[in-house]
């Protein structure tokens, strides 16, 4: 069992002193962004042209779908929510902070991403830290 919350994606960095934060692999050659290390950019194509790149903890809403029936254990109704970040990057999360109503929510609409530990605990014990959104 860690002692630290471990971070529930490879792509979210918890450093030993600091915020936590989302890294994400912009390109050289071309400027894109990608969450996951790839061996070649997946828009032109560049090898070793990916290199780590600190994501805006800032963007806009992109889509997102309240979510009214879930495994049992999981609290609903929760929103599921995509985000384009300023500067590059896509992110998949729920959104808090807002309550889970259509006529609230607005696409395009500012948000922030924000850390938190997971609701739950694995088989071991071990806590994670997760991000979310939330309204700006």
């Amino acid at each position: 069992m860690s002692d630290q919350p471990l971070p529930i994606t490879p792509f979210l960095k918890v450093p030993e002193s600091g915020d936590p934060y989302l890294e994400g692999w912009k390109c050289d050659a071309c400027s894109a962004i990608s969450l996951k290390q790839r061996m070649a950019c997946a828009k032109c194509g560049g090898r070793d042209t990916l290199k780590p790149h600190r994501l805006a903890n800032k963007g806009k809403l992109h889509a997102f779908s309240i979510i009214y029936r879930a495994f049992p254990g999981i609290e609903v109704p929760f929103i599921s929510a995509i985000a384009d970040l300023e500067g590059g990057g896509t992110i998949t999360t729920h959104m808090v902070g807002i309550d889970p109503e259509p006529d609230k929510i607005t696409l395009g609409m500012d948000i922030e991403v924000t850390n938190g530990i997971a609701p739950r605990k694995d088989g071991e014990g071990n806590e994670y830290m997760t991000y979310y959104i939330t309204p700006a």
